[in-house]
């Protein structure tokens, strides 16, 4: 699964509103690895118009250009370090950015159901369209390294991770061939200065975490303009879910 160029960037390609950063947090608390947050969030927001809370000071703190971008991310691994964790939010791969770069990573998908995800994000943005919810990009981007591999990438559903961390963890690092490090399960609490400048709008129930969350069944309950998007979103999520790992190892769970 590796790339071909020396060590493993690992493109972890999930929507908002999943637990996303608190992935990335389990992989920055391991010794061998560094990561990165949204580098491509800048671009996103100038080239959408997105009135996201603090835009300005996302599109001051990163570069906005895609295809520079994409070359900082296949280049050299910041530190030294073998793995570079990649933290991708779907929605910010645009249709007319160019994919070729992912031939030089190792991409990975988070998945979340899709009614959860509607519930907390349309908390913020009550007016939200089903693309910010990066469902359909994630269909796409998955199809894309579907096609260029011959086969499923590793998929990882975020109510599995809760459920079991270690077990779906630990088999994801054995589909990455690198080993498992229990260092991954807990982690100090507080923000990092790897944090995106968005953290203080986003991030404040990470920064209080020490561990991924005991899962919990929650009952949601949809409006009518909240069930549509769930309607918009769940074939994309349906395409990938039937490759997610399971905690036994790297068969997918049928």
């Amino acid at each position: 699964m590796s790339p071909s160029r020396e060590g493993l960037r690992l493109a972890m390609w999930s929507g908002p509103r999943n637990i996303s950063t608190a992935m990335m947090r389990a992989w920055e608390n391991r010794e061998d690895t560094v990561v990165i947050d949204e580098p491509f969030y800048a671009h996103y927001l100038l080239a959408t118009g997105a009135p996201h809370p603090g835009r300005d000071e996302v599109i001051a703190a990163q570069g906005t250009d895609a295809a520079t971008v994409a070359a900082m991310l296949t280049g050299p691994i910041p530190d030294g370090r073998p793995i570079w964790y990649q933290k991708h939010m779907t929605q910010h791969m645009l249709p007319d950015m160019p994919l070729g770069w992912l031939g030089d990573v190792t991409s990975c998908f988070l998945i979340r159901e899709p009614e959860a995800v509607v519930a907390s994000f349309t908390i913020q943005r009550p007016d939200a369209a089903a693309w910010e919810l990066g469902f359909e990009q994630q269909a796409r981007l998955f199809d894309h390294v579907c096609d260029r591999l011959g086969t499923a990438p590793p998929v990882i559903d975020a109510r599995d991770v809760l459920k079991d961390p270690a077990g779906i963890l630990t088999a994801l690092c054995a589909r990455l061939s690198i080993p498992f490090s229990p260092r991954m399960l807990q982690w100090p609490r507080g923000p990092r200065a790897s944090d995106g400048v968005w953290a203080p709008h986003w991030y404040a129930a990470v920064e209080r975490s020490t561990g991924f969350a005991p899962w919990r069944e929650r009952e949601v309950r949809l409006t009518a303009f909240q069930r549509g998007l769930v309607d918009q979103c769940r074939p994309h999520y349906a395409r990938l879910s039937p490759y997610r790992l399971s905690a036994e190892g790297a068969a997918p769970i049928r």
